[in-house]
């Protein structure tokens, strides 16, 4: 379907083109029709189907024609960087409108956040719901006018305990809005949710559960201590687009980066200890080429949106199928192709196996001709902290904010010794 089809204004179709699409994806094609009537939607899609564009153009099609007052839409989402690419696409599809969004999350200062809030004729605010819950907190904002509500990546925020929170904010908004709600998966209690949040809600569901066809799955078995080696080898021969290395934990993400730059990559890496700003370097680097390898943990999974990234590799293999499709939806976007390899030591049997069945086919096994799997093993690298970053809970459901620090990126090595705290949830 053309997006000239779906009733759009013609400053919104002028946006859209100046964003080189003209064909609508699935998820847009059957999203966007319901959300322009006003109904609420429930949309079951996994990243990299083009979702983000299928809220926010409905959003502001209907707010471009409203009267100004107050914050009108608000979209609530897991992630600092997602809610970065996301009021992204707000700002480049609304240019002409005259509407502005105003993002909040937590890992920065208040201030700034504040005197966008207090300054008036934000109509779009862009949230993760522990800052959101702070701002609501000091009367920084009111959401009494609220038109529209978002709520994205809503497995996401499940999982990370956002719930609580999400209750807290559904009950300060109006009870007539419309509501929309995009998840890859509906657990029972995402069921409730949308019961009580989104009642007769229009559902369209793509792709659940799949990866994108344009994706190249393959498997590498190798020992487990030949397994930064064959990564290293792996690189060498992926010598095209921008590489994606996923990780278990923050320690060997962090050992990574310093054997990956020992051997001449450009690359940084992206975890939950890194401070605001060495993170958004971090991929801003990524996104314009300065950096051609990002490794990061799962926590950052989802909100990394860069175009071109032609590999995603699995150094660790994912606890879950959901959690490899997420990773690997990094790659193959917008119909574009990618590859995505992933390392298999023996003990991962059986997170293979369950792989595969969402997969629905076997994987592909490979090995790298010339690359050596019998040598000797070296010493045993040193990992008292190597243990899986994982969310905490604050109790009131929100992000303890981690400490300012500005240093950039760095291009080898781990960060100061008082990086090595426990893992602190992303908000």
């Amino acid at each position: 379907m053309n997006f000239s089809e779906l009733e759009l204004h013609p400053s919104l179709l002028a946006n859209v083109r100046d964003q080189g699409y003209e064909t609508a994806t699935p998820i847009q094609a059957q999203a966007i029709p319901p959300a322009l009537a006003g109904k609420n939607v429930v949309g079951m899609a996994q990243t990299g189907t083009g979702k983000t564009a299928a809220f926010v153009l409905p959003i502001l099609n209907r707010l471009r024609a409203g009267r100004p007052g107050g914050i009108r839409a608000l979209i609530v989402l897991p992630t600092r960087e997602l809610a970065e690419q996301v009021n992204s696409s707000v700002i480049a599809l609304s240019r002409g409108t005259g509407l502005r969004s105003a993002v909040i999350y937590g890992g920065v200062g208040m201030i700034p956040q504040e005197r966008a809030l207090r300054s008036g004729g934000v109509d779009i605010v862009v949230a993760c719901p522990g800052r959101l819950l702070d701002h609501m907190g000091r009367g920084n904002l009111r959401l009494d006018r609220v038109e529209v509500l978002v709520l994205d990546e809503a497995d996401r925020m499940l999982d990370m305990g956002f719930l609580p929170s999400i209750k807290r904010i559904l009950a300060a908004l109006p009870t007539q809005r419309q509501t929309m709600l995009f998840s890859a998966t509906l657990a029972p209690e995402l069921r409730d949710l949308v019961n009580s949040a989104a009642p007769g809600a229009v559902t369209v569901q793509i792709g659940i559960a799949r990866p994108a066809h344009t994706i190249a799955h393959a498997l590498y078995p190798v020992p487990t201590h030949h397994k930064s080696g064959l990564l290293l080898e792996l690189l060498r021969r992926a010598d095209t687009g921008s590489v994606l290395i996923f990780t278990r934990t923050k320690h060997r993400a962090n050992r990574l980066l310093q054997q990956i730059v020992r051997e001449g990559h450009s690359a940084a890496a992206l975890h939950s200890n890194r401070s605001q700003n060495q993170r958004q370097l971090a991929l801003d680097g990524f996104r314009d080429g300065r950096f051609r390898v990002l490794v990061a943990t799962d926590i950052a999974a989802r909100g990394i949106d860069v175009d071109r990234i032609s590999h995603v590799i699995n150094y660790d293999v994912p606890d879950t199928p959901d959690a490899y499709i997420h990773r690997i939806g990094r790659t193959g976007r917008a119909e574009r192709t990618g590859e995505a390899f992933t390392l298999v030591t023996p003990e991962d049997t059986l997170q293979i196996r369950a792989i595969e069945r969402v997969v629905g086919s076997n994987l592909e096994r490979r090995k790298v001709e010339g690359f050596d799997y019998n040598a000797p093993a070296p010493p045993r690298a040193h990992e008292q902290f190597d243990r899986p970053e994982r969310p905490m809970q604050r109790r009131d459901g929100g992000r303890p904010a981690p400490r300012q620090d500005s240093r950039a990126p760095q291009r080898g090595g781990p960060p100061a010794r008082r990086d090595q705290r426990p893992a602190r949830r992303e908000a």
